[in-house]
């Protein structure tokens, strides 16, 4: 039967279209384009016009309209659940306020992983940081009380309705994060082949300790008094070494969860990780300014808690379209949680793996030993792993270690990885290349020495079998990166600011995040969190016609956050997404765009008791539907 009739049949029969994906083999997908938004109205929603074009095997085609789905809101309360979805609490499980009483909700939601487990479908959702100042919040009594707060995620219990496919969140509670010490600013997050999540943290605020002599940038001092004072009460002081790590979260048949800290995989400003299918090799985005590309490898399939962690070098062959290099794999060390919570115990420090000096005090500091490195953003240090602490920095400094060892700390704002296991192909989501990635007179090393595109670009890295390290030790994986380089289709574009302050190609991605692979759509899909686009954008790029498509924008000032393709639920596909911190409109948006914007967010959607825009309190968690399964 051809795809029309059978698509009439089910019509007729009041089953889903969806039903004809099982009926029929797929052969392609493709998609039509959501057009950028022209109206005040539609800039700022969330929306999609897109339709999944499907191509059968007998060369029929379906098209199934896309829908943009709230799940829910920050400040909703789900089911039965007594909290805002965005609440967070402090150690004991108490609900945060401010100083003026305010319930403390972030307006962030991030990483989504829809999971089936046993006959019951659940999501964890990230929080990832709540902005205190300038949202009203903290003025009156407090002003400048805390920048950020500690984070949580939560865990959603969700229905599906087999007919149609639509997800309804029925419940919701809180994660808890108590007995790893909190959590702290967790980003974008994966699924693992073993179907559990592995989440982030973006440990910005915390990263760079300078040496005990000099004093803590602003925003490590703060974060470390919001995580002792308000998550821990007053009764612990924050270890910033407890912090930046991917974090697992198992969730059981009976809803009831258990989270690990890796810290086996080493400390640093992760946005994510990336399991690849041998259960083992684990890529993980360095997010910020001069950060590293990691590889982690564990002892065996399906266990996270020890491996062997490698960095890349990046062998420059080409500076154009966002350059091409060979990636060279420098072993680091092998590390395990066990190990991680032993030197914790011990009260393990900055000053304790490192003798830290400046060319003044010590004029032959290469003849000491001591090393000039850039590799994060505290600028350039000289110094050296002290005696019995290899260990020690392996895991909890493994950037500066890489810098020390010879691999590149050169890359720029790394954020989402994805993987085709086809062909073996890995995506990483450079959201700004410049910078480190510039060429940079007079820094201590300087490998990438590519043209600043600041709309950024995503790299595709060939993985092979067979590699060898600095030294040529063999690397216990099939899934090793060799050849780095930018497709064309996915550089973006600069330009001078149009009308409505776009300083970036409007039909071209910029300034990609979130990224997500589909096999069975042979598409990468990639999700924008863009200073250069007045509304961020979902793209869809099918790797075989190298066709890119958007297929979703989301309100002016949104970042595309959770992106998660789920190809075949119950005969439903989804793609999961989130837009959050709507209303943080770009710098280069003309005084009179904001103010007219700002006037209609005013009208759709009020104010809050202190003046503030409702638009900028809300942030959706939902999904895009109508897909079939495939």
């Amino acid at each position: 039967m051809s795809a029309s009739r059978i698509a009439a049949a089910a019509l007729a029969l009041c089953l889903p279209v969806a039903a004809h994906a099982a009926a029929a083999k797929v052969v392609s997908v493709g998609f039509t384009e959501t057009p950028a938004p022209s109206s005040d109205a539609d800039m700022l929603r969330t929306y999609t016009t897109s339709k999944a074009v499907v191509t059968y095997a007998d060369g029929s085609k379906v098209d199934y309209p896309l829908s943009y789905n709230v799940l829910f809101r920050n400040i909703d309360k789900v089911g039965a659940a007594p909290h805002e979805a965005g609440r967070l609490f402090d150690m004991d499980g108490k609900p945060l306020v401010d100083p003026n009483g305010d319930a403390v909700i972030a307006e962030t939601p991030d990483a989504n992983s829809l999971l089936k487990v046993g006959n019951r479908l659940f999501l964890v959702t990230h929080w990832e940081y709540d902005w205190l100042l300038g949202n009203g919040q903290d003025t009156e009594k407090a002003p400048g009380w805390h920048a950020r707060m500690p984070m949580g995620m939560t865990l959603t219990d969700i229905a599906q309705d087999k007919a149609s496919g639509a997800l309804k969140a029925t419940g919701q509670r809180s994660i808890d994060f108590a007995p790893v010490g909190g959590l702290w600013i967790p980003c974008f997050g994966s699924q693992t082949p073993w179907n559990t999540h592995l989440g982030s943290e973006e440990d910005y605020d915390l990263y760079f300790l300078p040496a005990s002599g000099d004093k803590l940038n602003r925003k490590a001092t703060d974060g470390l008094k919001a995580l002792s004072e308000v998550y821990f009460k007053g009764r612990k002081q924050a270890n910033p070494y407890d912090y930046g790590y991917l974090v697992e979260v198992k969730v059981k048949p009976d809803g009831s969860t258990a989270v690990t800290k890796h810290y086996a995989m080493g400390r640093a400003t992760w946005e994510m990780g990336k399991v690849m299918p041998d259960g083992r090799t684990v890529y993980k985005g360095d997010d910020g300014d001069h950060t590293y590309l990691s590889m982690f490898i564990a002892d065996k399939a399906g266990d996270l808690s020890a491996g062997t962690h490698y960095a890349a070098r990046w062998i420059q062959e080409s500076a154009e379209g966002g350059g091409k290099a060979r990636l060279q794999w420098i072993r680091l060390g092998h590390a395990t949680n066990a190990q991680a919570k032993a030197l914790l115990k011990k009260g393990v420090t900055a000053d304790a793996i490192f003798d830290f000096t400046t060319t003044d005090k010590t004029p032959d500091w290469q003849a000491q030993g001591f090393h000039q490195i850039m590799a994060g953003h505290g600028g350039i240090e000289v110094l050296r792993v002290r005696k019995g602490m290899e260990q020690a920095a392996v895991i909890f400094e493994p950037r500066r270690l890489a810098a020390i060892r010879g691999a590149t700390t050169e890359f720029n704002k790394m954020e989402g990885v994805a993987v085709d296991t086809r062909d073996r192909q890995l995506y990483i989501a450079m959201s700004y290349i410049e910078k480190g990635m510039t060429a940079e007179p007079g820094a201590p090393a300087d490998h990438i020495q590519v043209g600043k595109v600041t709309a950024g670009g995503t790299y595709q890295v060939a993985l092979s079998a067979k590699q060898k390290d600095e030294r040529g030790r063999a690397i216990d994986s099939a899934w090793v990166g060799t050849v780095m380089h930018v497709p064309p289709a996915l550089l973006g574009e600069d330009i001078k600011a149009d009308a409505k302050g776009n300083v970036a190609h409007v039909d071209k991605v910029a300034n990609t995040d979130n990224v997500f692979f589909s096999d069975r759509m042979r598409t990468l899909f990639i999700g924008e969190d863009s200073g250069t686009h007045v509304n961020n954008f979902l793209w869809a790029y099918n790797v075989d016609t190298k066709t890119l498509t958007r297929i979703m924008t989301s309100a002016s000032g949104a970042e595309n956050t959770g992106l998660q393709v789920v190809d075949n639920l119950n005969g439903h596909g989804y793609i999961m997404a989130n837009a959050q911190h709507q209303g943080e409109w770009i710098k280069t948006m003309p005084k009179e765009v904001k103010e007219r914007l700002a006037a209609k967010a005013r009208e759709l959607h009020g104010v809050n008791a202190k003046g503030a825009l409702n638009y900028q309190q809300i942030a959706p968690v939902g999904y895009l539907g109508g897909l079939p399964g495939l």
